[in-house]
């Protein structure tokens, strides 16, 4: 799909979408394990599909797994 300028975007600047499983094997998690994180609105995914499956981008999905852990720390160090 052209951009603004008419240019195709180069797709070494977009970031690999990861589906569900590729994303937990490469953080070394079940497949279901992700679902829940998604189904609990701790993780969101980079797009959701037509059909309703998840795309995920790896980084960003290890910044918001971080940004939980750091909030789950503060919360129990806060008790």
């Amino acid at each position: 799909m052209a951009d603004q300028t008419g240019e195709e975007p180069d797709d070494a600047a977009r970031p690999r979408l990861l589906t569900t499983g590729e994303l937990a094997k490469a953080l070394g998690l079940r497949p279901r394990t992700i679902q829940k994180y998604r189904a609990e609105g701790l993780i969101t995914p980079a797009e959701e599909s037509i059909g309703g499956h998840a795309r995920w981008v790896e980084a960003d999905v290890r910044d918001q797994m971080r940004e939980l852990r750091e909030r789950r720390k503060r919360e129990r160090d806060s008790e």
